[in-house]
C-alpha cells in the first residue's frame, strides 16, 4: 500500500483594492476576526533591511504590511479549525466580471425570515443586492460586497 501525503489546508485569497478595509468588513460579515499584524516584527524587517517603508502602511492606528490582510474564525469556535483562512491582498486592476468561484453563507436551520434578516444585516454593512434564487424549498439570495464580490446567503 502507497502511503498517503497529509491532506491540504485551504486558504482563500481574494483580489481586491483595498485589502484592509475589505478584511475589516468580512470579518464583521462573518462574525470573524482580522489577524493581528505583528508591529514589532514589521519594524525589525524594515530596520534589517528585509523591507522597505513603502511595504507598510497604518490601518485603525496600527503598522500593517499593504500586501494584504487576513480574517479567521475566533478561536473557540465550534469547527474553528476546519475553516480556512481568508486572504485579502491587493491587486492593480479593477473587478471587471462576474466571480467564477464564490461562496455562500449559509446558517444551519435558517429559513425564509432567518435569511431575510441576514440580508438586511449584510446590506446595512453595505453590501448589494444582486438577485435571488429558489431550487425546490431552497432559497438565496446574491449579495456583492463593497468591491463588488459575489456571494450568496
Amino acid at each position: 500500500m502507497t502511503e498517503r501525503s497529509p491532506a491540504y489546508g485551504l486558504q482563500i485569497c481574494v483580489d481586491c483594492a483595498r485589502p484592509h478595509e475589505l478584511a475589516d468588513w468580512w470579518a464583521e460579515a462573518l462574525r470573524w476576526e482580522v489577524e493581528v499584524q505583528d508591529e514589532d516584527f514589521i519594524r525589525r524587517m524594515v530596520a534589517e533591511g528585509h523591507a522597505t517603508e513603502d511595504e507598510t502602511t497604518t490601518h485603525h492606528g496600527r503598522l500593517v504590511w499593504v500586501a494584504g490582510a487576513a480574517i479567521g474564525p475566533p478561536p473557540g469556535m465550534t469547527g474553528a479549525q476546519d475553516r480556512p483562512r481568508i486572504l485579502f491582498q491587493p491587486v492593480p486592476e479593477t473587478k471587471t466580471v462576474k466571480n467564477r468561484v464564490h461562496w455562500d453563507l449559509r446558517q444551519p436551520g435558517a429559513d425564509d425570515d432567518r435569511r431575510a434578516a441576514e440580508v438586511e444585516r449584510l446590506v446595512a454593512l453595505g453590501a448589494t443586492r444582486i438577485g435571488s434564487g429558489r431550487q425546490g424549498p431552497f432559497g438565496w439570495t446574491v449579495l456583492a460586497d463593497p468591491e463588488g464580490n459575489e456571494f450568496c446567503v
